[in-house]
């Protein structure tokens, strides 16, 4: 069961209309740079249905929700600042802290 739910969230990552991300983007250290590499595969994909920022968003709260327990509280508060970053990028507001 444990084997299906992960293949569930690696066939939605790479087959879905989601977006055609760059590898490793998630592991990367700084915010900014996770920002930019979701808002560069957010712009070229032409497997998405939304808007890029949307997409964009929706693959980093997908990839955080996903890892649950298993995301670490520095890397969970560095993916939560690519947020920030990623609205800043495209000209959204920050959300309030």
């Amino acid at each position: 069961m444990a084997q299906e739910r992960q293949r569930w969230s690696r066939q939605v990552t790479e087959s879905s209309n989601a977006l055609d991300l760059e590898t490793g983007v998630f592991t990367l250290d700084n915010p900014r740079e996770i920002a930019l590499a979701l808002m560069r595969s957010a712009e070229r994909s032409d497997r998405r249905k939304a808007g890029p920022f949307r997409s964009a968003m929706s693959m980093l709260s997908f990839y955080i929700n996903r890892a649950g327990r298993q995301l670490s509280a520095p890397q969970r508060q560095l993916l939560e600042q690519a947020k920030d970053e990623l609205r800043a990028l495209y000209g959204k507001p920050r959300r309030q802290s």
